[in-house]
């Protein structure tokens, strides 16, 4: 990985967002957990605290919002279409993201896709998307995700529509991920959890991405808290109970974070925020103080010394997601 340090021009900066024609800066803003999903995280977020937290993220200075048709089935979009309509509309300088989503009964045709995009649509109260992600296509086979009738088909012929600037595809497996960006389809990729201090699965995803000028968006680098309060306060990792090596791996890192007086989340967040493939690292809050406390990671200093040490204390490849 590169070494530095970053700036806050060089985090809230606008980057070429790979062949999309799209620009954004190197942090996005999650809004999975603003959906209020306790099952996966452990905790719910009341409409209240998430429209206080939204009107932050809307005239804050990180201009980059990634949502998705699923999240808390659908809510996380009502919430941010209704915060867009108090402020009187999308700004026109935040790019904002979605995905399509199967329905409840499991149905990811490509006549489903037609009906998210029209939820997203109006639940956000917009009619176009600069970048619009097929999200979880692992819950279906490739084969039906790219024959006909079947989601990537509806999704280029909404492109072909005018609904959808440029197609993305996000989720888990990343040797699934890989078939898709080889298609030449997708201009962008969404992996979580599989790029952090702790799981390196995703690199051979990014190396494809780099050479097709695809580009790469990477979610999670907390692993779901794990990397930013140690394992015994956060022993959950990739919304699931964490393995013995993951524990292991992440106290030996904030022990090294401690003795070296750098906090563990500013680690883990460089470490997705300093890798030249990466082109955005999507960062969820659900409170609004959160926004300067993300900036203050992206920006502290993390000696040369510590990443050596970290590096040293990931698990190894047999432990990661995959």
């Amino acid at each position: 990985m590169t070494i530095g340090t970053l700036t806050i021009d060089d985090v809230l900066g606008r980057r070429s967002l790979g062949r999309t024609g799209l620009s954004a800066p190197r942090l996005a803003i999650g809004t999975s957990a603003l959906g209020s999903i306790p099952r996966i995280y452990g905790y719910g977020v009341d409409a209240e605290q998430a429209a206080v937290t939204l009107r932050a993220v809307l005239a804050g200075p990180i201009r980059f919002v990634d949502t998705s048709n699923s999240y808390g089935a659908g809510e996380s979009e009502r919430r941010i279409g209704a915060a867009l309509r108090d402020l009187g509309g999308l700004p026109d300088d935040l790019l904002l993201t979605t995905k399509v989503d199967p329905d409840a009964s499991g149905d990811f045709s490509g006549d489903r896709v037609r009906r998210s995009l029209d939820e997203s649509s109006e639940r956000l109260g917009l009619d176009t998307f600069p970048l619009v992600f097929l999200h979880d296509p692992e819950r279906i086979t490739f084969e039906q995700a790219m024959g006909p009738r079947g989601p990537v088909e509806a999704l280029i012929a909404l492109q072909e529509e005018g609904r959808i600037g440029r197609l993305g595809v996000a989720g888990g497996p990343i040797g699934l991920l890989r078939k898709f960006v080889a298609t030449d389809v997708f201009g962008a990729a969404l992996s979580h959890n599989r790029w952090t201090l702790l799981d390196r699965s995703a690199g051979p995803l990014f190396d494809d991405c780099a050479e097709r000028g695809v580009a790469v968006l990477n979610a999670a680098p907390f692993g779901g808290g794990l990397l930013v309060k140690g394992p015994k306060a956060a022993p959950r990792y990739a919304y699931r109970e964490a393995s013995d090596a993951i524990r292991e791996g992440a106290a030996r890192m904030q022990l090294a974070c401690e003795r070296a007086g750098v906090p563990l989340a500013a680690a883990a967040l460089q470490f997705s925020l300093l890798d030249p493939r990466i082109d955005s690292t999507v960062v969820g809050i659900t409170r609004p103080e959160r926004l300067a406390e993300t900036l203050d990671l992206a920006t502290t200093i993390v000696p040369e010394s510590l990443w050596a040490e970290l590096e040293q204390a990931c698990p190894a490849p047999q432990t990661w997601l995959g």
